[in-house]
């Protein structure tokens, strides 16, 4: 364990020798600003930007708002960089990269009081139908579900994109008197950790570092080794969007992302990395 380590360390050093050899001098005084998905920020983009500036001292700002605003922040030049948990959809500017930097999956949370430990996915898809409307229908207590989504004003989230294809066979969810449409991802977690009949679809990325609980599918507990191997599925890949030419600045960083340094970072974030998925 301890070569590892020591490989580890070496690695980044390396790493961060040829970044200062290669940087012009202007790059110190130079900073980055990227927005977008809530679940790869809460999930590793905070950190992994305060790792890049310890290394280089170049500042990356990051901040949620969802996938639809970080898009729309990246086509008008606001941000120099935007954070994504959907691929690419027709509608998207043909202009932006989406360059996949990490694995996530979908996880269904609810209130860590909730004794409802375990969910079908048939079961989830009749909560979104409107069709099971109680925890009693699930064996928990006879109370209502409430269920938050992510909706922006424009489009779809990441989440509610991801959700659509993967579990609800393309079709929207039934608004309900117990729905409740919320701004980005972020928020919608907030709410599941307030609220004891709550209900919600996330990130797996994210939903680790919330005061919840993930619930099983079909018997299989949402855990990185589960998601690797396929036992629990709805997988999905995370994104980091650039411009088609982006400045030298970006592209560093996203190389550094890349990297095996970068990718050993988000490891320790306990998000699964490229290299963990063959």
């Amino acid at each position: 364990m301890k070569n590892k380590t020591g490989a580890g360390k070496i690695s980044l050093l390396v790493f961060v020798l040829i970044w200062l050899i290669n940087a012009p001098a202007a790059y110190s005084s130079e900073h980055l600003i990227g927005s977008g998905c809530s679940v790869s920020n809460v999930g590793y983009l905070t950190e992994l930007a305060k790792e890049y500036e310890k290394l280089t001292g170049i500042k990356v700002f990051v901040r949620g708002g969802g996938t639809v605003i970080g898009i729309e922040d990246l086509r008008s030049g606001k941000v120099d960089f935007a954070a994504s948990c959907r691929p690419r959809e027709e509608n998207d500017p043909a202009d932006i990269q989406f360059i996949q930097v990490a694995w996530d999956a979908l996880v269904f949370i609810v209130h860590k009081s909730n004794t409802v430990g375990d969910i079908s996915i048939e079961d989830v898809r009749a909560i979104y139908a409107g069709k099971i409307t109680r925890w009693k229908q699930l064996k928990g207590k006879d109370t209502l579900i409430k269920v938050f989504i992510s909706r922006p004003k424009k489009g779809l989230s990441g989440v509610e994109a991801s959700t659509k294809t993967l579990v609800l066979k393309g079709l929207d969810p039934v608004e309900t008197p117990n729905t409740m449409f919320l701004a980005s991802t972020g928020i919608v977690e907030q709410m599941v950790e307030e609220t004891s009949d709550g209900f919600a679809t996330t990130g797996f990325t994210s939903a680790k570092k919330r005061d919840v609980k993930m619930l099983k599918v079909n018997g299989a507990s949402p855990t990185n080794r589960n998601i690797i191997n396929n036992k629990y599925q709805l997988k999905r890949p995370l994104f980091i969007l650039i411009p088609q030419n982006p400045k030298p600045a970006v592209k560093k960083f996203v190389d550094f992302v890349l990297s095996r340094p970068g990718q050993n970072f988000i490891r320790t974030q306990g998000v699964i990395s490229l290299l963990d998925v063959k």
